[in-house]
């Protein structure tokens, strides 16, 4: 039987920065993946430019059952660790927007730095695991290639979003093969689509984005939202599709600053003979105001002719849209899964199962999902730099 001292099941992001850490530790380390490539999820994310870090990052930028558990991860390992291996790799990079990091060139170039770095480790790629057993103080690890027995084993394969690029619940089927808990899986940061009186409106705007502020459950955004054929995208919507439920109505101000029900009285004073959506498309983007013109019956009527209570409608139609999406597009264009591994069954410092030793899960399979912007690569630098430096 072939003999490791570490073997790390998932070559993304959190299992090749594992291998990386592990070995300054001196150990042998063996990186298994059924995949073709590595780190698939990293040459697809932001546009192809990889948004791998946000300088905000911190304990109350993510998701958790438990919040505070990735605090000590995170405290250990922070954004500028990883951008001080980005100088060092000569990869130029740029801040886009409220703390975000994109490389200038191909987010490729992350992955070339990350398989650089855990040089001296064994990768193996289109490597199935079929088993994994406990025997006395070592796992087994069954491959179609033969059985491979290490001390130490970390869980990076991820969770089930975007399963085109290889995608599986393998981390969850073993987490509940050792007896740990998990916290129901949903797809999150993803579009949200919706019944055919609202996409009445989003077909004939597809493809316009706006400045938008939307507050549920917990979590408020100020971002771009983008209309679709199918309903809403973009920042401000990937953002909320983690906090909203099935069946929850969602309040979205599309002109956030504005107040538009007062702007369109104030300008009935001095405007009065102009079209309503003369007047809008000067609050608004034209496309959006024509839209909601239409929809309020109001095309071609004048501003001087509207009293107060109408106005105001059609100013709560733009800073109060109510909408009560029928669904998500779900894990097909997710870019992380939500829930996962209990938090409660892991030690917080070293990610190792608490009843387990010797196992360990890292990055999306945790219960511990982050926001847009770079979070969940942070995470995933930091629950593996964790793992790795366990004893």
């Amino acid at each position: 039987m072939e003999h490791a001292d570490l073997v790390i099941l998932g070559a993304g992001a959190a299992g090749l920065f594992c291998a990386g850490s592990a070995l300054a530790q001196g150990r042998r380390v063996l990186v298994l993946d059924h995949a073709r490539v590595p780190a698939e999820k990293i040459r697809i994310s932001g546009g192809g430019r990889c948004n791998f870090t946000n300088l905000a990052t911190g304990p109350d930028r993510f998701l958790s059952g438990n919040p505070r558990f990735a605090a000590s991860a995170l405290a250990r390992y922070a954004p500028g660790a990883f951008v001080d291996l980005v100088d060092r790799a000569g990869i130029t990079w740029h801040e886009k927007t409220q703390g975000q990091l994109f490389c200038d060139g191909k987010a490729t170039q992350i992955t070339d730095m990350l398989l650089d770095r855990m040089r001296g480790a064994e990768l193996r790629l289109g490597t199935a695991i079929e088993r994994v057993d406990r025997q006395a103080e070592s796992f087994v690890i069954k491959t179609p290639g033969g059985a491979i027995a290490a001390p130490r084993v970390v869980v990076a394969t991820g969770g089930k979003s975007i399963p085109k690029i290889g995608a599986t619940g393998l981390a969850y089927d073993l987490a509940a093969q050792f007896g740990l808990r998990m916290v129901e899986t949903r797809p999150a940061l993803v579009p949200l689509t919706f019944a055919e009186q609202d996409l009445a409106l989003c077909r004939p705007l597809a493809g316009l984005s706006v400045e938008a502020r939307i507050a549920h459950g917990g979590g408020g955004f100020h971002d771009a939202l983008l209309f679709t054929h199918r309903g809403l995208s973009g920042p401000a919507i990937l953002q909320i599709s983690s906090f909203w439920r099935a069946g929850e109505v969602l309040t979205i101000d599309l002109a956030p600053g504005r107040d538009i029900a007062a702007d369109l009285k104030a300008a009935r004073g001095s405007r009065g003979k102009a079209q309503v959506a003369t007047v809008l498309a000067q609050l608004l983007p034209e496309r959006l105001a024509q839209a909601v013109v239409a929809e309020a019956g109001l095309a071609q009527a004048r501003l001087a002719d509207q009293p107060n209570a109408r106005l105001e409608a059609l100013g709560a139609r733009v800073n109060r849209w109510q909408v009560r999406p029928v669904g998500t597009e779900g894990y097909r264009t997710a870019e992380v899964t939500l829930g996962g591994v209990d938090t409660r069954d892991l030690d917080a410092k070293t990610l190792q199962a608490r009843e387990v030793p010797g196992l360990s899960f890292i990055g999306e399979c945790v219960d511990v999902t982050g926001w847009l912007g770079g979070y969940n690569f942070q995470w995933a630098w930091a629950s593996a730099d964790a793992a790795a430096r366990a004893p």
